[in-house]
C-alpha cells in the first residue's frame, strides 16, 4: 500500500514546470552544492512567474543550525525579466525526520503534504530520497488528522481540522477559512489521498455511505493525541524563535521588503548598502522616509 502512495507522490512531485523555474532551481542548487530543490506555492499551481517563487533547498549531511531552515531572498534577471525567490534552505536528513514527524516540528509535513515538485536533484538518489520524504509527510499528516478530524467524514472534513490545528499551533495569522481555499484549489490533489495516506500509515478505516471512518485502537488514539498535545505546546514557542531568528538571518531582507512594500503601496525605497547589510538598524530611517512617502500621496 505504500507503493501506491508512492507512486502517486512521485507523479506530483514530476509536475510539469517551466522553464525558468527549472533553471532558477538548477542555479540555486548547484551554487549551495545542494542534493535537490523542491519548488512549491501558489506559482507552481498557475504557472506563473510573478511575485515570488518558492523553493525549498536540501543540503547533505547534518543538520548544521539547530533553528531551521535558514531563509533568503534573492532576485535573478536571466533574459531581461527580475525573476525573485524566496528559498528556505536546511539539510535533507532533517527534513526527512520533520516529514516523518520525528520532530516536535509541523511545518514541514503540514507544507509538504499540500503540492510540491521536484525542480532539480544532483541525482536519480537524491530524488528518490526526496520522494521517500514527501511520501513520508502525507502519511504523517494523515495520523494527524485521523484524531483531529471527525468520528466519521468526507475527507476534506479531516483535511480541514487538520490544517485548522496546525494553523493554531503555529502561532500563524491567517485569514478565515484559509483551509478552504487550500482544498478548493488543490482539489485533485487531495482527491483520494488521504485513504492512500492511511493505508501506507497502517491506519485501520472503513467507509460507510461515503463517509471514512478511522477505526484507531484505543492505546494509538492515546498516543497520537499524546503527540499532538506536546506539537500544540511547542509550536508557538518554536515559530516565535525561527521568527526572531529571520530578523538577523533573512539574506535579502532589505530587498524583499522593498519589493513587497512597492508591490503593495507604490512606493519605491532605495535600498541602500548600509540597509542591505543592517536591515534592523535601518528600520526607523525606512519608516520615516516610506512615512513622508505615503503624505506626498495623498
Amino acid at each position: 500500500m505504500t507503493h501506491n502512495l508512492r507512486t502517486r507522490v512521485g507523479e506530483t512531485l514530476s509536475l510539469p514546470l517551466r522553464p525558468e523555474v527549472r533553471a532558477y532551481a538548477q542555479r540555486l542548487g548547484e551554487e549551495a552544492g545542494a542534493l535537490a530543490v523542491l519548488f512549491y506555492g501558489s506559482n507552481l499551481r498557475t504557472g506563473s512567474l510573478d511575485g515570488v517563487l518558492d523553493f525549498y533547498v536540501l543540503l547533505p549531511g547534518p543538520q548544521r543550525e539547530r533553528v531551521w531552515p535558514r531563509v533568503s531572498y534573492r532576485e535573478w534577471v536571466p533574459d531581461g525579466d527580475t525573476l525573485r525567490a524566496k528559498i528556505a534552505t536546511m539539510s535533507l536528513a532533517k527534513f526527512t525526520e520533520a516529514a516523518a514527524g520525528q520532530s516536535t516540528d509541523t511545518t514541514i509535513w503540514t507544507r509538504f503534504v499540500q503540492p510540491s515538485a521536484l525542480a532539480w536533484s544532483r541525482d536519480r538518489g537524491a530524488a528518490e530520497k526526496v520522494t521517500d520524504a514527501i511520501t513520508q509527510a502525507a502519511c504523517t499528516a494523515s495520523r494527524f488528522a485521523a484524531v483531529l478530524g471527525p468520528e466519521t467524514g468526507k475527507a476534506e472534513d479531516f483535511w480541514r481540522a487538520l490544517f485548522q490545528a496546525t494553523y493554531r499551533a503555529e502561532f500563524r495569522v491567517e485569514k478565515p477559512g484559509r483551509e478552504d481555499s487550500i482544498l478548493t484549489v488543490n482539489a485533485s490533489h487531495f482527491d483520494g489521498l488521504l485513504p492512500l495516506a492511511w493505508e501506507a500509515a497502517g491506519i485501520p478505516f472503513s467507509r460507510t455511505n461515503g463517509q471514512l471512518v478511522p477505526d484507531l485502537s484505543a492505546k494509538v488514539e492515546a498516543d497520537l493525541c499524546a503527540q499532538w498535545k506536546r506539537r500544540e505546546r511547542l509550536g508557538k514557542p518554536l515559530n516565535i524563535l525561527r521568527l526572531a531568528k529571520a530578523t538577523t538571518t533573512f539574506d535579502g531582507a532589505a530587498r524583499y521588503g522593498a519589493w513587497k512594500l512597492e508591490r503593495h503601496t507604490g512606493i519605491a525605497l532605495e535600498v541602500t548598502p548600509f540597509r542591505e547589510r543592517h536591515p534592523l538598524l535601518a528600520m526607523p530611517g525606512a519608516a520615516w522616509e516610506l512615512w513622508r512617502a505615503r503624505r506626498a500621496q495623498r
